[in-house]
């Protein structure tokens, strides 16, 4: 009689080799997915508790997740942005730079490496970072106004500017940008301001550049103390003179701003802003026929500026040239659709011609143009009033 279990035992054996072989060719790959989808689940965990600002749990976990993946580059990088949002800049920089070792273009990471220098006010390396970053397919959206303030750190405000706008360029609502460009800008006037009065506080230059600064901001008697200060220091200076007619203007000094004006007509004859200046003075004063040379020459230089056609529908029309007037105030219009005052002369103009339905219609237009730039000035008025509240 055969003995069953000598005879059974190579089969079994080898039934069991080849069971325990296929378990080991399955296991690593089954490891690997388990601890995929254990480090997700953490990634997500840590993201929540993150969003409620529960960073110490936040950071228990990435520590937890590197246990089962030492060197999973998202893991790397949330533990170093929880380090640097610590102040804790060194040790995220090591995080960062781990990541970067074996992944030197994982998104954002150099750009976080690139704030964490700037952290500790290490701005060289931090530009190289933001620049390499700059350099990956999808940078960080934040990237390069980054890399504008550590370039200004580091003294570089024309690379700083350059780079703010570009920004500009790319998005021209980009209110941080703007604030950046501006305050560089400021800080550059001021500097130079500076300058200018140690080298001369009674300068030709330093009278000229205060003039625009006060004219800018719309303190026009400041404005023309300046520029006439400027012309006592250089009497044939070219451009004074405009300047101190257009302050003098918005004050409504007519007649003084007609003489600045005229003394700048013969500086430049064809200046188009000079001469749409002494247009609008003449027909302010009621010298339509005077005025229409002036405006005239305005229009040859500056044929789009809906002024220009305003005023010389004005004068058309006081002269009863009806159909002219009509011609520059339908221009004016669509140069400046949301304008009242053209409809309004213009519902004039149709009313002479009678055409009373052309005349109604435009005296409507006018209406609603006046009742939304009422609105508009009145929320300008609250708006300012909040700011100046909120300021106190």
């Amino acid at each position: 009689m055969p003995n069953i279990r000598k005879a059974s035992r190579p089969f079994f054996l080898t039934a069991s080799i080849a069971l325990l072989g296929s378990c080991f060719l399955s296991s690593p790959s089954q490891v690997v997915a388990s601890q995929q989808a254990e480090v997700e689940a953490l990634l997500k965990q840590a993201r929540a508790d993150e969003s409620q600002q529960n960073y110490l749990a936040a950071k228990r976990i990435y520590k937890k997740a590197l246990r089962l993946a030492p060197n999973n580059a998202e893991v790397l990088k949330r533990l170093g942005v929880l380090y640097q949002t610590e102040m804790r800049f060194q040790v995220s920089i090591d995080l960062f730079q781990r990541v970067l070792s074996f992944h030197p273009d994982y998104p954002e990471v150099n750009f976080y490496l690139g704030v964490s220098y700037y952290g500790l006010h290490e701005f060289a390396a931090a530009i190289r970072s933001f620049r390499t970053e700059l350099g990956t397919p999808r940078p960080q959206p934040h990237c390069r106004y980054y890399l504008a303030l550590a370039l200004e750190s580091e003294g570089q405000i024309s690379a700083a500017i350059a780079q703010l706008n570009q920004l500009v360029t790319e998005n021209p609502k980009d209110a941080d940008a703007l604030y950046e460009l501006a305050r560089l800008h400021m800080n550059s006037s001021f500097e130079a301001i500076k300058q200018l009065k140690s080298l001369d506080p009674d300068s030709f230059q330093l009278h000229t550049l205060m003039g625009e600064v006060y004219l800018e901001e719309q303190n026009y008697p400041w404005a023309i103390k300046e520029y006439q200060a400027a012309l006592k220091r250089r009497p044939d200076a070219n451009g004074i003179h405009y300047a101190i007619g257009v302050a003098e203007w918005a004050l409504k000094q007519y007649p003084s701003a007609w003489k600045e004006f005229q003394q700048a007509l013969r500086e430049s004859a064809e200046d188009p802003l000079t001469n749409l200046y002494l247009g609008d003075i003449a027909v302010h004063e009621g010298r339509f026929q005077e005025a229409l040379p002036y405006l005239e020459t305005a229009q040859k230089g500056q044929p789009r500026i809906m002024q220009v056609h305003l005023l010389l529908g004005q004068c058309y029309e006081a002269l009863s040239e009806l159909k002219r007037a009509q011609s520059e105030l339908v221009l004016a219009t669509q140069l400046d659709p949301i304008s009242p005052r053209p409809h309004y002369i213009l519902a004039q103009v149709y009313r002479r011609l009678h055409d009373a339905g052309k005349s109604r219609q435009e005296l409507a237009q006018f209406e609603k143009l006046s009742g939304i730039q009422k609105e508009e000035t009145l929320e300008k008025a609250q708006r300012d009033d909040q700011h100046q509240e909120n300021s106190k």
